[in-house]
């Protein structure tokens, strides 16, 4: 992926755990692979924790240099990365301190790209600001998630935010679609003819989208206390992983064709009817146990959390698309906080075959069934029947793997690398249309609404299980399970 596209990149949050963690060692690893990022490309961090850009260097040194690299680091690109970085102390609530940032940034090359890694309350505003000092026009705005709190909040964002930049300019960044496997998962489906024919009712049972974590809340009570699985994960990651799994082919990768197709499976989404949300979603909530051999403490005693919250650290969902592809095929979603293992997964089950000829131990064996698997390890594995050594004809699950760490010897592209380049060179085919964030916002408010209005508090489970036996028994009612493997 090499560039000719110059740029000035605007981080604001440029102290904060997003900057330190992801986006400062996403740039440097674009940095380092040489010809991604052009030579004249600079970095302006904007932030308050630091007086100049000396100190702001040592913050840089003594804070970002842990997370870039697994494999150590090369210290000559570490230093020739930071001759990319300026920085500007501003406060982010006084919009005449941009006009010290226009100033900083106006003999800077390229096109801008203002990043903005901050709390969504500070969105609008700094749009504002950046327009009354003329930094909006002919750039490109950077908006992390959560946007907005339900619809009407989200809409309110975006129609100040589209007040001032145009929608072509505008990139909301999911990282779950930067990430290798979901690329992947695009060849896989368009680009063999092998798997499309199959891709439809007729041929799956069920399809599961997990993304499950060992991690609680940690430092972050006061938020997630305040949002919880189904706005923090639902809303965004796991339904734009379902839209490309359930999405008809587009006929190019460019922008509008790919997210015009997410969008037509969003609106078909089979509406919920409030009468029905307990027999469709699970929503539950941890309590004490014990993850790797290690004690953690419930949801409730976590700091910034109020002891009495019924905000739910995990959800369970069956949902419905309402189109030729896809009726009758149930999608069953599931995320959560301090859970069995760290897994992000696409698991698509196959129907059995019509009339096993080959015995009963074909029953036993199981049906056919792909998973994708986004994190720890990225892999796609194809499970197929197959006959074990020995007398008689008795059949075993085997798979066929492709570990992409195996496969293809350059590294892998991390997913906030990908999507920063294509914010710099302006492709947005993997960010959120306004339209697709209101479609997936308008499906989940009838659950958001009846669990705010509900008096029942959510299903306890055990730290370090795999959350309410509710969520099972939603899949037992099908005649299917969990897939729960060991990585």
């Amino acid at each position: 992926m090499q560039t000719d596209s110059s740029f000035t990149f605007v981080l604001f949050g440029g102290t904060g755990d997003l900057s330190m963690r992801k986006i400062l060692p996403a740039l440097f690893e674009a940095h380092r692979a040489g010809g991604m990022l052009a030579d004249s490309g600079k970095i302006v961090a904007v932030a308050r924790h630091a007086t100049d850009r000396a100190e702001y260097i040592q913050w840089v040194n003594g804070h970002v240099k842990a997370h870039v690299s697994k494999n150590g680091v090369d210290e000559a690109a570490w230093e020739s990365f930071l001759a990319r970085i300026e920085f500007v102390n501003i406060d982010l609530g006084n919009p005449e301190d941009f006009v010290q940032l226009r100033d900083a940034i106006k003999d800077l090359p390229g096109i801008r790209v203002f990043y903005l890694a901050t709390g969504p309350s500070l969105f609008v505003p700094i749009c504002r600001a950046l327009a009354s000092v003329g930094l909006n026009d002919n750039a490109r705005i950077v908006l992390e998630k959560p946007l907005g709190y339900d619809l009407k909040s989200s809409n309110a964002i975006n129609d100040a935010v589209g007040e001032i930049f145009a929608e072509e300019q505008i990139y909301r960044i999911d990282h779950y679609l930067g990430k290798e496997p979901v690329q992947n998962l695009l060849a896989l489906r368009f680009g063999n003819a092998l798997f499309e024919p199959l891709w439809r009712r007729e041929w799956v049972e069920s399809i599961q989208i997990t993304i499950a974590e060992e991690l609680g809340v940690e430092a972050r009570g006061d938020f997630y206390d305040n949002t919880g699985a189904l706005r923090d994960m639902v809303q965004n990651h796991l339904l734009q992983l379902l839209s490309i799994v359930a999405m008809e082919p587009p006929h190019s990768m460019d922008s509008d064709s790919v997210r015009d197709e997410k969008l037509r499976v969003l609106r078909a989404l089979k509406p919920i009817d409030p009468r029905d949300i307990g027999k469709v979603a699970v929503r539950g909530q941890y309590h004490s146990g014990v993850i790797r051999g290690t004690a953690v403490p419930a949801y409730a005693t976590e700091p910034g959390v109020k002891p009495e919250s019924s905000t739910e650290t995990f959800v369970a969902l069956k949902v419905e698309i309402e189109n030729w592809r896809w009726a009758g095929v149930p999608f069953f979603l599931r995320t959560g906080k301090r859970l069995a293992d760290r897994v992000a997964e696409i698991v698509v089950n196959f129907r059995a075959v019509p009339h096993s000829a080959l015995g009963a131990s074909a029953l036993r064996a199981g049906a056919n069934r792909l998973v994708i698997r986004l994190q720890p390890n990225e892999t796609i594995r194809l499970y197929c029947l197959a006959k074990q050594p020995g007398e008689g004809m008795n059949l075993a699950s085997v798979h066929l793997d492709l570990a992409f760490d195996q496969f293809f010897r350059e590294g892998q592209m991390e997913a906030y690398q990908r999507l920063l380049l294509d914010v710099i060179n302006g492709r947005l085919a993997l960010f959120v249309r306004r339209d697709e964030q209101e479609a997936a916002w308008r499906w989940v408010e009838p659950i958001l609404n009846e669990w705010k209005a509900s008096l029942k508090p959510p299903k306890p489970y055990a730290s370090g299980t795999w959350g309410p036996a509710a969520a099972s028994a939603m899949l037992a009612q099908h005649g299917t399970c969990w897939l729960e493997e060991e990585n």
